[in-house]
């Protein structure tokens, strides 16, 4: 009989549900859902369509193989008991302080020892990506995720690293600052839409829609540009510190790697170091992947040993 996982991926608008085969190590492709979310609803109403989604998707696994459900999710949130801190972050403050661990539970009929494990989000994709994506070949992997955030997270040996001199507090770089403000503000679609009004007094909806301003305008191409320059800037002391062997990049921003990927690398050579840098093929799936490998108990041991 096969082990079977659940990996959930939590955002802003959406749930999306996949299982994972954690004898073989095979996502299960064929088994995959996806739901939108109003994160700015009621408690019930947002926690009822999260079980919704997954019961859909338990009631097609085989019979009494499902050894447990780990969910991506965003923070504030405990981790470890379960529990959501959510406030002031414009998306599901009506949970804050709600056991979601015990609320999904109950939502599915599930024993309370049943395993319902959680991560932020992009540790899980970290996970996931340095497990069976591209960056599986390498052992210290740093993992970037772009888009309304600055998602990172530091691997070594397939295990986030949270603590230690060769990394930032938790384990993550979105507070650390940067020229004036904190990595997050320079390395998020906010930026790109700030830079852009400002250079050109335009207004943009967000990086898709500069991409395709950049097809003919040089100005596009140069605030691109500049944000290679400075996510190499910004990078590099890590990249020495941590001694890190690859970058695996992920998120919506990754997308329109082609347009600053030059700008990047050269920073890098510039401050002294070569590094692979892959874009993961598993996308959003990763963070699907790395969720449910929480509900690999010897895994999870030394996750949160």
């Amino acid at each position: 009989m096969n082990k079977l996982a659940i990996g959930v991926d939590i955002g802003g608008s959406h749930i999306t549900c996949m299982a994972v085969d954690l004898e073989t190590n095979q996502p299960m492709y064929e088994f995959f859902e996806r739901n939108l979310v109003d994160s700015l609803s009621t408690k019930e109403n947002i926690l009822n369509s999260w079980a919704a989604a997954l019961k859909v998707l338990i009631d097609k696994l085989p019979s009494n193989q499902l050894v447990g459900i780990g969910l991506a999710m965003p923070g504030p949130f405990d981790y470890l008991n379960g529990i959501a801190l959510f406030k002031g972050v414009k998306k599901f403050d009506s949970l804050y302080g709600v056991d979601v661990k015990m609320e999904i539970q109950d939502r599915l009929d599930l024993p309370s020892d049943f395993p319902v494990r959680f991560l932020n989000d992009a540790t899980c994709f970290a996970i996931g990506d340095s497990w069976l994506g591209k960056s599986s070949n390498y052992k210290k992997v740093i993992a970037i995720t772009l888009g309304t955030g600055f998602g990172t997270a530091f691997i070594n040996d397939g295990l986030p690293v949270t603590k230690g001199e060769d990394v930032p507090k938790e384990g993550c770089l979105y507070h650390v600052p940067f020229k004036e403000s904190i990595a997050d503000a320079y390395f998020s679609t906010r930026w790109f839409i700030q830079e852009y009004k400002s250079k050109s007094g335009q207004n943009i909806k967000g990086v898709n829609e500069l991409v395709k301003i950049a097809e003919t305008s040089k100005l596009a191409l140069e605030v691109f540009e500049q944000f290679g320059e400075n996510l190499g800037d910004f990078m590099l002391q890590w990249i020495k510190v941590f001694n890190a062997e690859c970058i695996i990049i992920g998120g919506n921003i990754s997308k329109s790697y082609g347009l600053f990927q030059n700008a990047l690398n050269m920073k890098l050579i510039e401050g002294g170091t070569t590094i692979p840098i892959f874009i993961s093929e598993l996308d959003e799936k990763a963070a699907l992947i790395g969720s449910a490998k929480l509900c690999d108990s010897e895994f999870y041991k030394l996750l949160i040993k």
